[in-house]
């Protein structure tokens, strides 16, 4: 992960060069999709929700929606309020052509392992989300896509690797309290952290789970999952109790 990382130590150097610390940032949020609850809250489901072979990861706990940078130093600069970054990201300086996400960036060409990879973690990406994703997040930053897309997968990893995601998954096609989740992410990631867990819910009164972001801290990105790399987050807006759609409700 070291080629995301520099970018963010930069900005903890104050001795660093105007050149090394221009796109210095404070943090990541890791947005990971529970996919049956995204699908399920669609009226027009993509083809990643359609398609039974893009949906097998899924199975298996999150998968990827995106890596998003907070915004740099030279961006609050030049006046970038962080709603609008929030909003825009990269596409503030260089707007995204009209039409689809496949219109946000041309192809990748990465390596043939990753490119794998990212196909089964990112079901979106049959959907060009992530030509989308690093158009917006990342072009901007000078951050290559293979290094965006294989650090990602391996935050992505440690996420399901944890008893957070088992607690996800062994509660899925049921109801749970929003504060239960929030308690399991604190005892797979550190007690006091629950800040740094954003839940994401759609459908009537905010009650299916669609979507977890974490936040990370730039400068410890290779310490994530310990406790020390995390960053409080805005509070989601989630129902108490929430539904966990079950991957074949």
């Amino acid at each position: 992960m070291a080629g995301l990382l520099a970018i963010g130590v930069a900005g903890a150097q104050p001795d660093a060069p105007p050149s090394a610390s221009a796109d210095a940032f404070d943090h990541y949020t890791l947005a990971l999709t529970w996919h049956p609850g995204f699908c399920a809250s669609r009226r027009s489901p993509p083809r990643e929700c359609r398609e039974p072979r893009l949906r097998e990861a899924a199975g298996e706990g999150f998968v990827l929606h995106g890596l998003w940078p907070s915004r740099p130093e030279r961006v609050a600069e030049a006046g970038v309020s962080r709603r609008q970054w929030r909003a825009e990201g990269c596409f503030g300086e260089s707007p995204r052509p009209d039409g689809g996400f496949c219109r946000a960036h041309a192809p990748f060409e990465l390596p043939a392992s990753l490119a794998a990879r990212l196909d089964r973690a990112m079901p979106g990406r049959a959907s060009c989300l992530d030509r989308h994703e690093y158009a917006k997040h990342a072009a901007c930053l000078a951050i290559a896509p293979t290094d965006y897309f294989a650090t990602a997968l391996e935050l992505l990893a440690a996420v399901n690797a944890s008893a957070f995601a088992d607690f996800v998954v062994i509660h899925q096609g049921g109801v749970v309290a929003r504060n239960d989740l929030i308690a399991a992410f604190e005892a797979a990631f550190g007690e006091g952290r629950g800040r740094a867990l954003q839940l994401v819910c759609a459908g009537r009164g905010n009650r299916r789970l669609t979507e977890v972001r974490i936040g990370i801290r730039a400068a410890a990105l290779d310490g994530f999952p310990a406790a020390g790399s995390l960053v409080a987050l805005r509070r989601g807006r989630c129902a108490s109790r929430v539904r966990v759609t079950a991957v074949r409700d």
